[in-house]
């Protein structure tokens, strides 16, 4: 059985997996991102996936970095929270391991691993969303990632659907992740807090009082004991993402939704918004299908087992 090794970098850590054909982790290793240095971040790699093929037969590394990936699947155009700018990454890394070496979008290979081993149960047109602290996607088309003709397709996050709305990290207003993102939740739940402190009388409780406690996990477990605030900002983000699906929709009909991240987590209390939005405002409702809307099953090994099968199959 051929075994391959993914590795996902982040912006505070790196995390890598020995896997095999059927996308079973066999090993795994972990290391803090040093953000700052580019060639610091390759001495990381080149370490971990020594360690890991010290014990292991492997037969290519695939890498899912977090920023923009060049049609070639070589080099780091942009990453927004790592010190990468027209960073040939393949190459620095795969001269120093002897070893073919595939670089790809990190939500693309989590999209991957969730279609070809999760959520995504091969259905041929899947998009997979994850929610976290912005939008991260990737769109399969008849059994293929689709990258676009530069390699940065599956960016919905930075539709943008407020004109003039909020200011968003990539410089315009009114993105879609400036509404439906981690940061949007708490954004919102700080907000209702102070607004409505009889409503939000758990939320604050679990911030022991002091508003600038509220993050995204006391906001879940908030909405999840029932405080009325936090479930009201759980109905406000699904109803964001709703709008996106229904989007997407219009371009690309896919079959399936695969919802995944840290908000995700929180199940029904963002997905039964999402999938009611959804439905109401589809183009054409009630004259064609609706596209299932599941969450996530890979959790946090969806990008490193993503990266391990595109390596394999390069």
């Amino acid at each position: 059985m051929t075994l391959s090794i993914g590795i996902d970098i982040g912006g505070t850590k790196v995390a890598a997996g020995v896997v095999d054909e059927d996308g079973e982790v066999l090993a795994v290793a972990r290391r803090r991102t040093p953000s700052r240095d580019p060639g610091h971040i390759v001495d990381v790699v080149v370490e971990i996936v020594g360690q890991l093929r010290s014990d292991f037969d492997v037969a290519a590394v695939g890498i899912g970095a977090a920023g923009f990936v060049d049609a070639a699947r070589s080099t780091v155009l942009f990453a927004a929270n790592l010190a990468w700018r027209d960073t040939p990454i393949r190459d620095d890394i795969s001269s120093r391991l002897d070893i073919p070496v595939v670089v790809e979008n990190d939500a693309n290979a989590a999209a991957w691993g969730e279609f070809r081993f999760g959520a995504g149960g091969q259905e041929p047109d899947v998009i997979v969303l994850t929610i976290g602290t912005g939008i991260g996607a990737g769109i399969i088309i008849d059994g293929v990632l689709h990258r676009g003709r530069f390699g940065i397709a599956g960016e919905p996050g930075h539709m943008r659907v407020v004109p003039g709305g909020r200011l968003c990290g990539c410089g315009n207003r009114g993105c879609l992740e400036q509404y439906c993102s981690g940061t949007a939740l708490v954004r919102a739940a700080r907000e209702v807090a102070q607004e409505r402190p009889a409503d939000a009388a758990r939320l604050l409780e679990l911030a022991h009082g002091d508003v600038a406690n509220i993050d995204g996990p006391v906001v879940t477990k908030a909405a999840q004991e029932g405080d009325a605030a936090a479930v009201d900002c759980f109905d406000e983000i699904g109803r964001w993402l709703g709008q996106g699906l229904a989007d997407l929709a219009a371009l690309l009909d896919p079959g399936r939704y695969v919802i995944g991240g840290g908000v995700a987590e929180a199940g029904d209390l963002l997905l039964s918004a999402a999938r009611d939005s959804y439905a109401a405002v589809l183009t054409g409702r009630g004259y064609r299908p609706l596209a299932d809307v599941v969450p996530a099953t890979l959790g946090a090994q969806a990008g490193l087992i993503g990266a391990a099968d595109l390596a394999r199959r390069s």
